[in-house]
């Protein structure tokens, strides 16, 4: 049997008297796409702040790969191979969009701080390789063509696509998608089913993701979890 990519066991996260995650446990198999949905407040992106290393289990393991990554720091998290996505979208608004995937293609930067400052050839020869990179994957994501426009510029579709691309600049093993179609009409939710399938298919990952529109999870997921005050109910 494959190792699972991912296992909480018996996770808890409090808040002074809040318990946000209570005895939360699941395990995600390689190649599959896992949901967690529940209402507002039921803890599911507390869920993603725990494997991310934002905060840290008060009990509980979290086993990544068959690596406890229980409370270990969001740099390290993202080195081993975990990726993510946010809610609200972040990304550099006054950067470029091909800049915007670089800067999280840095994790793979092999050039140290001198050769950054006087530009050495390891230094060019690297970053035109997290160029080449980058732009792979706005290929892969349908941006290529939009790669000096600023991010902020984009429709609210295309900053989407463009947080998962510097999410994929990772190379992760597990993508974590919080509400990737948060915003979208029906046409645009039909897209993003499509394209979240192809990015399964063509990098192998594993995907954990919250979505409220029922029609994304039916459509994409192979296992749901729901949750309830921090609970799982089904």
């Amino acid at each position: 049997m494959a190792t699972p990519v991912l296992e909480m066991r018996n996770v808890e996260k409090n808040f002074g008297g809040v318990r946000a995650i209570d005895n939360f446990s699941v395990t995600l198999e390689p190649g599959k796409i896992h949901g967690l949905i529940g209402p507002n407040g039921a803890g599911k992106t507390t869920i993603f702040n725990n494997i991310t290393g934002i905060y840290a289990p008060d009990s509980g393991k979290i086993i990544f790969n068959g690596t406890d990554i229980t409370g270990s720091a969001p740099h390290r998290v993202a080195q081993l191979g975990i990726g993510r996505t946010f809610q609200n979208i972040r990304l550099f608004s006054n950067l470029s969009v091909l800049s915007n995937v670089v800067i999280a293609s840095n994790l793979d930067a092999t050039y140290n701080m001198a050769d950054a400052i006087f530009k050495t050839k390891k230094y060019r020869e690297r970053e035109k390789h997290l160029e080449e990179k980058a732009m792979d994957l706005l290929e892969v994501v349908g941006l290529a063509d939009k790669a000096n426009e600023q991010a902020n510029s984009l429709p609210y579709g295309h900053q989407r696509k463009l947080e998962i691309a510097r999410a994929m600049a990772l190379d992760p093993k597990l993508l974590l998608l919080d509400e990737p179609a948060a915003g979208m009409n029906a046409e645009e939710s039909v897209e993003l089913v499509n394209f979240v399938r192809q990015i399964r298919e063509r990098f192998d990952i594993t995907i954990l993701m919250i979505e409220h529109h029922m029609d994304v999870v039916t459509n994409l997921c192979d296992h749901v979890t729901v949750l309830n005050f921090g609970k799982t109910i089904c």
